[in-house]
């Protein structure tokens, strides 16, 4: 349960330092508007979502097992903290991420993270899918600058009040992050393409929604650290929640260090890595930020940038930091169409589509639990679709008699 930064500080160098500050400045840039935009479409304010990136960030690299984990809010946690917090409000999901946070480090400690390998992977597919295709649904209101959502009973009305400014910038958003990405893939695009969408916004007048002016000036600097309202109806109320997040913490930053061990050729310690979720989650409600854990996409750039060692999660968490204090109101200028094109292109890229046919080739039990996992994650709720996935994915390999670790495949999301 040995922290990594540990490990690899004893052999460490000035050029190591110098290739994490580069690789951690390029991975701040990326991580700034997806975690604004994870924190605007899970109901947050977007302030909570930098939040969430320089605490959980810092303590995921200063405390976990792998090299190069870069950690922070994901959009595997949208579908879930949306949930909460409609039902319960913000102090709700502030209790029920402390909750998770003490779940995890018991966990850890108990030395169970090795489990995220006898998960079938049918149903880490089938659900991620279909949080992607809520997470996408969720977003089309901002992109076609519609006000109060969309009725899908009366498409007709919809299209009447489609905002052509908005839908041009938010098309325009996803097609320069495309040939970004494809030109420059060590390039972090992301930012250069968001900024200069709402530049033209700003520079033209257009008359489309931007952070500031649905949400009020960004703050610029952290909160006082502080802890939820405890009571024991809200922790019957909420631990369900707790459950669900801490089963999402820990199956995706387990899932992105195995990723990232066979990029880089090495060897997470998965206790200490749930260790350090726990840390990272209970820090992070501390300074009112949303649910922390391994992001997958921020780890392959962080690798794709040159990293070497847990520092440059760190330094990518006080870039983070330095850019909030000193940029926040330029933030606030950035386009909600452009954040939404930028969250739908994330949805597409966390379910795989390139893996889709190679999904038909697998056993048909294996076909019916993903479809099974994905239609209860869209029509009812993740904690359903968790649990009977789990279930059936269990009973399913004890019915073949061998209980062996899942096979994973690298996913590239």
């Amino acid at each position: 349960m040995k922290p990594k930064i540990l490990t690899t500080l004893e052999t460490y160098s000035w050029s190591l330092f110098t290739a994490d500050c580069l690789a951690g400045a390029t991975v701040a840039m990326v991580a700034v508007p997806l975690s604004l935009a994870i924190a605007i479409a899970s109901g947050a304010e977007p302030a909570q979502g930098l939040v969430t990136a320089i605490i959980g960030g810092f303590f995921i690299s200063l405390l976990g097992g792998s090299r190069v984990q870069i950690g922070g809010p994901t959009g595997a946690f949208i579908v879930v903290v949306y949930g909460v917090i409609a039902d319960h409000g913000y102090d709700g999901l502030l209790f029920a991420t402390f909750m998770a946070g003490i779940i995890l480090l018991v966990a850890g400690f108990l030395r169970i993270g090795n489990l995220i390998a006898y998960i079938p992977e049918a149903v880490i597919n089938g659900f991620t899918i279909g949080i992607a295709i809520i997470i996408a649904k969720s977003q089309l209101s901002d992109l076609l600058g519609l006000q109060g959502g969309i009725d899908w009973s009366e498409l007709g009305t919809v299209f009447q009040s489609v905002n052509a400014a908005a839908v041009g910038i938010g098309l325009g958003t996803g097609l320069v992050i495309i040939l970004l990405r494809r030109a420059f893939p060590k390039f972090p695009g992301l930012i250069v393409a968001v900024a200069l969408s709402s530049a033209i916004v700003a520079g033209a007048g257009l008359e489309v929604d931007t952070i500031v002016s649905r949400f009020g000036e960004m703050p610029n600097r952290l909160p006082l650290p502080s802890l939820p309202p405890i009571s024991v109806e809200r922790f019957t109320e909420l631990l369900p929640s707790a459950f669900v997040i801490a089963f999402l913490a820990g199956v995706e930053s387990l899932l992105s260090a195995m990723v990232a061990d066979r990029a880089i050729g090495g060897s997470h310690r998965p206790n200490a890595e749930v260790i350090a979720q726990g840390a990272a989650n209970v820090a992070s409600t501390l300074f009112g930020g949303l649910p922390a854990t391994g992001a997958i996409a921020r780890t392959a750039t962080n690798i794709r940038a040159g990293g070497k060692t847990p520092v440059a999660g760190i330094v990518h968490a006080l870039v983070i930091l330095a850019v909030m204090m000193l940029a926040a109101p330029l933030a606030g200028y950035l386009a909600m169409p452009a954040m939404a094109a930028l969250l739908i292109l994330t949805a597409w890229n966390m379910s795989e589509p390139h893996r889709w046919r190679g999904y038909m080739a697998t056993p048909i039990a294996d076909r019916m639990l993903l479809i099974v996992t994905l239609v209860l994650t869209v029509a009812a709720d993740l904690t359903v679709a968790i649990g009977v996935g789990v279930a059936l994915g269990l009973a399913i390999r004890l019915r073949r008699r061998k209980v062996q670790p899942a096979e994973w495949h690298t996913p590239d999301r």
